[in-house]
């Protein structure tokens, strides 16, 4: 299932690590994951969300304030019962736990590029293979996942098409057009609107839209340190300057949660 990222081959294990027919080798950190990322293919030191940034997040999805969005896509997984998944850009872990909770006979990986991230994603679930890899050179062996999830992630379609079996999907969640609309007209003089559709556009020959629906609610946070941490996960974090992120954390925010879920199927080797 999983391949070397440096020469593709397979990758087997050695007592605490993983290796390849070419002694490629990659160890496993104490806290449980694998790190599959060479420093060659690094284009920072240190990759990915930071730690502020993945315990802002932590802190905010713990609370429960967006269980409906994990909920529903755990639920949507579960239709489909694959055996072999994987999370694409998993973060702190929250939606995967989720996912791996709904599909318990199931063999679950999550990846993501910041090794912060990881670390505390391997707290949420002992089941799941959680791995430090990037989304552009995905160490999975190709048509070795029956579907991949894809949660606030870019993604690249070439490899999320190698690594789906023929019939396997993808299931991807991002914002619509009015996702923390009032947030935002708070934050900035001009909210600008965006096609949520635009992603479709993207799909590679092989791959084909077969289902969208919709999540939307009221979410209300009285907590300051839950603003906060809204504000700390997200790009408005850095994007709006400082007086009017002040503002926000200062006072009981009610905002509007839009969500869109695709289905996206492989029809081709």
């Amino acid at each position: 299932m999983l391949i070397c990222p440096i020469c593709q081959s397979a990758l087997t294990a050695h007592e605490n690590s993983l290796r390849c027919i070419y002694q490629h080798s990659f160890d496993r950190a104490r806290q449980g994951y694998i790190n599959l990322l060479p420093v060659q293919h690094k284009n920072s030191r240190a990759p990915g969300d930071n730690p502020a940034m993945v315990q802002a997040r932590r802190n905010f999805l713990s609370g429960g304030h967006y269980a409906p969005l994990a909920e529903r896509f755990a639920a949507l997984m579960q239709e489909h019962q694959p055996q072999k998944w994987l999370d694409i850009g998993c973060g702190e872990g929250y939606y995967t736990a989720h996912i791996a909770e709904a599909l318990p006979d199931s063999q679950g990986y999550a990846l993501d590029i910041s090794r912060e991230a990881v670390k505390q994603a391997c707290k949420r679930n002992a089941q799941t293979t959680w791995l430090v890899a990037s989304m552009a050179r995905l160490p999975l062996a190709s048509n070795s996942c029956q579907a991949i999830a894809s949660i606030f992630s870019p993604l690249d379609w070439q490899e999320a098409h190698r690594v789906l079996v023929p019939g396997g999907a993808l299931l991807r969640m991002g914002p619509c057009s009015d996702h923390l609309q009032e947030l935002r007209e708070q934050l900035y003089d001009e909210v600008r609107s965006y096609d949520d559709s635009k992603h479709l556009q993207l799909l590679p020959e092989g791959m084909q839209h077969t289902h969208s629906e919709t999540l939307r609610f009221s979410l209300t946070l009285n907590d300051a340190q839950a603003r906060s941490d809204l504000l700390a996960m997200t790009p408005h974090g850095w994007r709006a300057n400082a007086e009017r992120r002040e503002a926000v954390i200062g006072q009981t925010l009610t905002t509007t949660v839009a969500i869109r879920y695709d289905w996206i199927e492989k029809t081709e080797i």
